[in-house]
């Protein structure tokens, strides 16, 4: 018998022998559970069971479905913040707990398409078809291969020529609307059944052109991904109002439901007065969960995946799981 072997079989004897009814149990033997872990257990086992969980296949206890589709438009016109970032793995999360998800990059750049293993390159069926020619969203839908239950409409370069084609077009800022309002699968429980996808991310360019335009058009949430550093305020002005111009004339239904501080560095003061400052002006709409600065999560999408398969024990894609959690659990803002 090796060193190794005697320590760690005296060890658990002993332990059991001082303790009746007591096992020694593994991060594979929670996993197995099913229920999540209380919130009295430590960081690391957290970490390890939500990493053994996402390893093994075994699916997160899954948090209740709404009752029609949930359309989030996520943007900002400051670029880095997080955003594409944020949206993939929200997607990602969301759908390790249960959830039918739909991810449209908007973005001509394709970062989204990147992160979640999308072919996008040119020439491929992609959102720039559904917007200049019309096409049915159905027809372009590829499905994540790393995530269950997750669909991605890709972006590809072609959509950078797509806000000069449409200038000539009538109604051009309702054409993603229309779209979704065709699609079989988004609306109530009752309109598209058990197949109904749960939560549409449309992830926006960093700008406020005619793409991001049609986002907010078509959109009846948005989350605006917030970095936790002073810059990151400085355009929000803008961004509210652009919204509210929106709301006015050409979608009363849209509502910031949902501001994530990202980026955030709980050792400077910095962050901690960019996150107070925030939480003071937009209340409950702030989600708790905050998203560390991550290595990680950066290092992601360079292997074609989201931080929730990378590296599913780390703090960032802990962090995205506990927001998705949070997303889904308190439900649309009216």
């Amino acid at each position: 018998m090796s060193a190794e072997a005697a320590v760690s079989r005296e060890t658990t004897e002993s332990v059991s022998r001082e303790t009746p009814g007591f096992a020694v149990r593994t991060a594979a033997d929670l996993a197995e559970y099913g229920a999540p872990l209380e919130d009295d257990q430590t960081p690391l086992a957290r970490a390890a069971h939500h990493s053994v969980l996402v390893r093994s296949g075994i699916s997160h206890p899954a948090v209740a479905r709404p009752t029609e589709t949930r359309v989030f438009v996520v943007a900002n016109q400051k670029g880095g913040v997080g955003k594409t970032t944020s949206t993939v793995n929200l997607a990602a999360a969301l759908s390790q707990l249960g959830q039918r998800v739909l991810v449209i990059d908007l973005d001509p750049q394709g970062n989204a398409s990147t992160a979640l293993n999308i072919d996008h390159h040119r020439g491929t069926a992609s959102t720039y078809d559904v917007l200049v020619d019309g096409a049915p969203l159905s027809e372009v839908v590829q499905y994540c291969p790393d995530a269950q239950n997750l669909a991605v409409v890709p972006a590809t370069i072609d959509l950078a020529g797509a806000e000069i084609e449409l200038v000539s077009v009538v109604a051009r800022e309702g054409r993603l609307k229309k779209a979704l309002q065709a699609h079989p699968q988004i609306g109530t429980a009752a309109e598209a059944g058990d197949e109904r996808f749960d939560y549409v991310f449309i992830d926006c360019p960093p700008s406020l052109g005619l793409l991001t335009l049609n986002a907010l058009v078509a959109g009846d949430e948005m989350m605006i991904p917030i970095q936790a550093e002073y810059y990151a305020l400085e355009g929000l002005g803008q961004l509210l109002s652009t919204v509210d111009m929106v709301r006015a004339h050409l979608n009363p239904s849209l509502a910031v439901s949902t501001i994530l501080l990202t980026m955030y560095d709980a050792r400077t003061r910095l962050a901690a007065g960019v996150a107070a400052e925030v939480r003071e002006h937009f209340g409950d709409q702030v989600l708790k969960s905050a998203i560390p600065r991550s290595v990680r999560v950066s290092e992601a999408p360079s292997y074609s995946q989201t931080v929730m398969t990378y590296d599913p024990g780390s703090p960032g894609a802990l962090s995205y799981l506990e927001a998705a959690r949070e997303i889904a659990t308190r439900g649309s803002v009216e």
